[in-house]
């Protein structure tokens, strides 16, 4: 039985990717064939060296792997990124990965999508390439997601880089819409300074499974917090904690109506709406008083738009 498969990074699984992969699917059911995704891990730009101490991830590779699944994907190949597979031409990555390992008969790729290491890696000498060995490739067009045409870039397609600049500015509505699902932190509990507890509002602080993974701007957020799979409502603060002249950037979530001790315990923080930035205040009394009203902002969030 031959595979149906797309083959990429794919950092985010956003709209895009989705549309790609939704293909796959249904271009593998309609032809009684089985689908499949060739991935690569860790990123290339921290392998070659191209500004690697700037690399951020919008997705864990367990992450990407649940949301490949989600979508009905079969078969998730994870290829090692090293030197030696970034010297691979086209023709190389197709004989060695596509052809004899997993028998593809089909390549679904994205519009702008690249593969090989020299030039005329596009579309049209992949489909050489492809048609050389057997292997019909075909392109899915750019998604131009409603809602976020604004974005000052001339070319709106959607991208995983434009949703990092999203996340960057704090704008994670305009991530989630470009995603599809709501962007999340995933990581272990692990203790703090307790500095919440003295004020009144205990928080659990994150220590993330990814160490990569692309952070919000510093600020207040509301958010979905999962524990225990169980969901509730909480306000997340990210950022280095002027007032106490913090010197590490933190992740602290203050759950809505929960009081347990969750120490070493996996969490999930998923973002919804942007509160206010990150300040300092004159003391912790003022501080205090911010907080109770950012926790009413967000019960007030939830009551509205939640």
């Amino acid at each position: 039985m031959g595979i149906i498969a797309t083959t990429g990074f794919f950092d985010g699984v956003h709209l895009g990717h989705q549309a790609v992969l939704s293909r796959v699917v249904a271009t593998a059911a309609e032809q009684g064939k089985e689908s499949a995704v060739v991935t690569f891990w860790p990123h290339p730009r921290t392998i070659l060296q191209q500004d690697a101490e700037k690399v951020r991830l919008l997705n864990s590779l367990d992450e990407k792997k649940e949301l490949f699944t989600r979508l009905g994907i079969q078969y998730i190949h994870v290829i090692p990124f090293n030197t030696d597979l970034a010297k691979h031409t086209a023709a190389n990555f197709f004989e060695l990965y596509l052809k004899q390992e997993l028998n593809v008969d089909t390549l679904i790729v994205g519009y702008d999508h690249h593969l090989g290491a020299k030039a005329g890696n596009d579309y049209a000498a992949m489909k050489t390439v492809g048609a050389a060995m057997g292997i019909t490739v075909e392109k899915v067009e750019a998604i131009f997601p409603p809602g976020v045409s604004s974005f000052p870039i001339k070319n709106n397609a959607l991208s995983s880089t434009k949703i990092r600049e999203f996340l960057k500015t704090g704008n994670v509505q305009a991530a989630n819409d470009c995603l599809g699902y709501q962007y999340k932190l995933q990581g272990v509990v692990v203790e703090g300074n307790k500095l919440g507890r003295m004020l009144g509002f205990p928080t659990a602080n994150m220590q993330l499974y990814e160490p990569l993974k692309q952070l919000p701007a510093d600020g207040v957020y509301a958010v979905t917090v999962i524990v225990a799979e169980q969901r509730y409502q909480g306000l997340m603060n990210v950022g280095l904690r002027p007032t106490v002249r913090g010197t590490n950037r933190t992740i602290e979530t203050h759950i809505l109506d929960f009081d347990r001790d969750i120490y070493g315990q996996p969490i999930e923080v998923q973002l919804l709406a942007h509160i206010r930035k990150e300040r300092h205040f004159d003391s912790l009394e003022a501080l205090k008083q911010q907080i109770k009203q950012d926790k009413e902002n967000s019960r007030n969030y939830f009551k509205h738009d939640g």
